[in-house]
């Protein structure tokens, strides 16, 4: 046994065979999280760390390994986005209106996770309600991204699984739960030189997570390897009776699936995503990209996804109209924070208007008015048959390709209150990402290169619906000839 700084360098596969060679405890490994968490304040990637937790996880898991009993992440430290309800521990959305709500219950996809023997570190950073594309709404302050240039100019993270992304980036955990509803897990992932992986909508449970938009809700994992991601997601993954959108399939082993051979596999390149003014750098990698796959064995074929640029419009009608139905229950009455009214309308609104931030305030009069009478056939209903004629471009490109290479973000990680002035500009940096929400298909971002800040850029890969295998082993070719390996300059650590 050795107690050795550098085990937070591990991937969380090299971790998993460590310790069971023994070449270290689960109780050395999570020390050493433990300490770069408690040294990364200046980050706020981890709103609430749960040390003493960790540590009681890793005296069990040692003893499992002891005995020959290991289960698939047996004494593995990984953080939660604090959208995952767990049991005992404070959970809040980020936002203020939940106060210190603290689950009674678990959500089904962390509670996989500490069955197959993982242990939680503590709760990430994340927009309010998932609200966001940068983690700058979090009612705790916004995540920082580890990532600098040259002026050292404080970076968003990305959203609104900002904590997530930058926790692993910082090698502040393992890997990470993650939520992704418009591109939220893949956007961040991209921003900070990690993978993202959104598996196909009702992969896994959306039971015991705070609830956004719940036809494109979707959990994952964000990573440092895409090996990592297929790990993370077998357990994740699962039927949950209690979740009725839950898909009733069995988890392959998505490890397995890494052959590393895509040999006369069809990359379709969508020409809708050559966007106006994306910065040629990006032009470059994704041209890049699809050379890489070329000489992989792949063939890149042309395909189009004609209604891609409503995608947006539509989106921002179907979240948040969803968003004012699924947020109507924080009322100051059953839970979280309550604020004293002249009578119980009073209450309602001052309840709400203190609680909720801005963003999320902005969603939900958006949402509202979309489904109010005289409106709902305007827009909502208008804008979910663009949700179907977006599904039906993805089936007709099917028929010519097995998955799809495209840009992850129109840009790097852009600065602190950068966007906050325009909701609108901030809302486009899911251009690349909303479509696979509104299709309901799994989509990984894989990073792929440095702009000319020396920030780094991603890569998205998007597949069939339940094709995540195929989807992974495309993406782990591409990491390979990637060959990403810069890490942000550790300004943050005070140790």
């Amino acid at each position: 046994m050795t107690q050795d700084s550098d085990l937070t360098r591990l991937t969380l596969a090299q971790a998993r065979d460590g310790l069971r060679a023994k070449s270290f405890s689960a109780q050395e490994l999570t020390r050493s999280f433990i300490d770069r968490v408690a040294a990364s304040d200046k980050l706020n990637a981890y709103i609430l760390a749960t040390p003493e937790l960790a540590l009681e996880a890793a005296t069990r898991s040692d003893k499992r390994l002891a005995d020959g009993d290991a289960r698939p992440l047996e004494g593995l430290p990984i953080g939660v986005k604090d959208l995952f309800c767990t049991s005992g521990v404070r959970t809040t959305a980020c936002s203020d209106i939940l106060g210190d709500f603290t689950p009674t219950y678990e959500s089904k996809v962390t509670e996989n996770l500490w069955q197959d023997g993982a242990l939680m570190l503590g709760k990430l950073n994340n927009d309010e309600f998932a609200m966001g594309s940068s983690n700058e709404t979090s009612a705790f302050g916004p995540c920082i991204n580890p990532w600098q240039t040259d002026d050292k100019t404080p970076l968003v993270p990305g959203g609104s699984s900002g904590g997530s992304s930058a926790a692993v980036a910082a090698r502040l955990g393992l890997a990470a739960t993650a939520t992704d509803t418009g591109g939220s897990i893949r956007q961040p992932a991209a921003l900070t030189g990690t993978v993202g992986l959104k598996p196909t909508y009702g992969r896994c449970s959306r039971w015991g997570i705070v609830a956004f938009a719940s036809s494109l809700d979707q959990a994952g994992p964000i990573a440092r390897t895409v090996r990592d991601s297929a790990i993370m997601l077998t357990s994740m993954a699962g039927h949950d009776a209690r979740d009725t959108t839950s898909a009733d399939i069995s988890v392959p082993d998505f490890e397995a699936a890494l052959t590393g051979d895509i040999r006369g596999l069809r990359v379709g390149v969508p020409q809708e995503y050559r966007v106006d003014a994306m910065p040629s750098e990006i032009e470059t990698l994704w041209q890049q990209g699809m050379d890489w796959m070329r000489d992989a064995g792949a063939e890149i074929v042309d395909v189009s996804l004609p209604h891609t640029k409503y995608a947006l419009p539509a989106y921002y009608i179907i979240a948040p109209a969803e968003a004012s139905s699924n947020l109507a229950r924080y009322d100051g009455v059953r839970y979280g924070a309550r604020k004293p009214g002249a009578d119980i309308d009073d209450m309602y609104a001052q309840t709400r208007g203190a609680g909720f931030g801005e963003e999320v305030q902005r969603r939900l009069l958006i949402g509202t008015y979309a489904l109010s009478a005289g409106y709902y056939d305007a827009y909502y209903l208008k804008a979910l048959q663009v949700r179907r004629l977006i599904a039906q471009d993805f089936e007709k490109a099917y028929e010519k390709c097995d998955v799809l290479l495209t840009p992850t973000t129109p840009s790097a990680a852009f600065a602190l209150d950068k966007a906050q002035a325009d909701p609108l500009e901030m809302y486009l940096n899911d251009v690349f990402t909303v479509t696979v929400n509104l299709a309901g298909l799994p989509g990984i971002s894989v990073p792929a290169g440095l702009d000319a800040n020396g920030l780094p850029l991603g890569l998205q890969l998007i597949g069939k619906a339940f094709g995540e295998e195929e989807l992974l082993r495309a993406a782990e070719v591409l990491e390979t000839a990637a060959g990403f390996s810069s890490e942000p300059t550790e300004w943050w650590n005070a140790s």
